[in-house]
């Protein structure tokens, strides 16, 4: 069976080798790569390909954030989940912006970290609702915030895909509940992307959430 390949990013020898352990314990994941920086990280990019990547925010000569940018600007298609800490709400939000899938505490459980990854994987988003609720806070100070006339576009098969998404649910599972084809779904997802003028899964969940179109 081929395994998922990860790339752990982090300053910390310690979060790196105890994240690299549990990992170990898996059978469907494999470290491939660590980094203590983000330099480090973009230059293993060039020659590697991981599935995942598990990116710190603050590390030396080049940042967490500064790196997700970069990687987002060269179009390099991998998904990245944030490494935080309880006190770094502002970054993760400013990384969840720019695309990444979802975050993880450092001190996160196993079951946890490997759904999450999974997740990201699959090209889905795992946000708890205080996150999510941080994330449209920040979104409703911000000038171009969207109206609600760009929001009330969506279909009742738009705003129901929206609301299972809001509540975790896989593509998978809500195919199955819609009885259509998970490709579907996703068609219907980048429909909805387009209409809000979004990139990703948890962007679009919270401009309906702030529009109170949809509630968790």
């Amino acid at each position: 069976m081929e395994k998922y390949k990860v790339l752990i990013v982090d300053d910390h020898m310690v979060v790196r080798e105890g994240l690299k352990l549990i990992l170990e314990t898996n059978e469907l994941f494999e470290v491939i790569g660590e980094a203590d920086n983000g330099k480090a990280a973009l230059e293993f990019l060039q020659f590697q390909k991981p599935d995942v990547i598990l990116m710190d925010l603050n590390m030396p000569i080049l940042s967490g954030l500064d790196t997700i940018k970069t990687i987002k600007d060269r179009q390099i298609s991998v998904p990245i989940i944030i490494l935080t800490t309880y006190n770094e709400d502002e970054l993760m939000i400013k990384g969840l912006e720019l695309g990444a899938k979802g975050f993880l505490l450092k001190d996160t459980g196993r079951e946890n970290l490997f759904r999450t990854i999974e997740s990201a994987i699959r090209g889905e988003t795992l946000l708890q609702p205080e996150m999510m609720a941080k994330l449209i806070s920040s979104k409703e100070k911000k000038p171009n915030v969207k109206s609600p006339s760009e929001v009330y576009n969506l279909t009742e098969k738009d705003l129901f895909i929206l609301q299972a998404a809001a509540k975790g649910y896989r593509n998978k599972d809500i195919a199955f509940d819609m009885g259509i084809a998970e490709r579907t779904v996703k068609a219907h997802l980048t429909n909805i992307y387009n209409k809000l003028s979004v990139n990703t899964r948890t962007e679009a969940v919270a401009v309906a959430l702030e529009h109170k179109l949809i509630r968790l």
